[in-house]
């Protein structure tokens, strides 16, 4: 039987590094928050976690003359925030919300970290015998 890492460690690879484009999107919505004109953006998260984990797109022929091969999936669309209260300037960053969806993400991307530490401490202890 194959070992598989993709198997062993589940979606929270993927977590992370969808947690970590979100951070630095919402750190660029807060760095803007006085640009006139700028519109703040995130990433729905599930969409883009369910991008990542897919990867790629098996394609499947149905005609012996059709062209095989795999398509690959596209990046997450970063989405555009609507504002509470917009401003006269043009530029929908809200701090308050930003700060608190940073903080959130913060968190939650701490939790993955954590799920995966463990998960790697537990191949690690199924290699080592449970011998450090």
């Amino acid at each position: 039987m194959a070992f598989s890492f993709d198997n062993a460690l589940g979606l929270h690879p993927q977590a992370v590094a969808v947690r970590s484009r979100r951070i630095q999107v919402i750190a660029s919505n807060l760095a803007n928050a006085d640009t006139p004109g700028y519109k703040a953006r995130d990433i729905d998260f599930r969409e883009a976690l369910r991008q990542e984990q897919g990867g790629s797109i098996r394609t499947y022929r149905t005609n012996p003359r059709h062209l095989q091969g795999v398509a690959s999936a596209v990046s997450p669309d970063l989405k555009y925030r609507t504002p509470l209260q917009p401003t006269l300037d043009g530029n929908t960053v809200e701090p308050q919300f930003e700060q608190a969806a940073f903080a959130d993400n913060a968190i939650r991307f701490q939790a993955s970290l954590m799920f995966l530490d463990g998960k790697i401490r537990g191949l690690s202890d199924a290699i080592t015998g449970g011998l450090r």
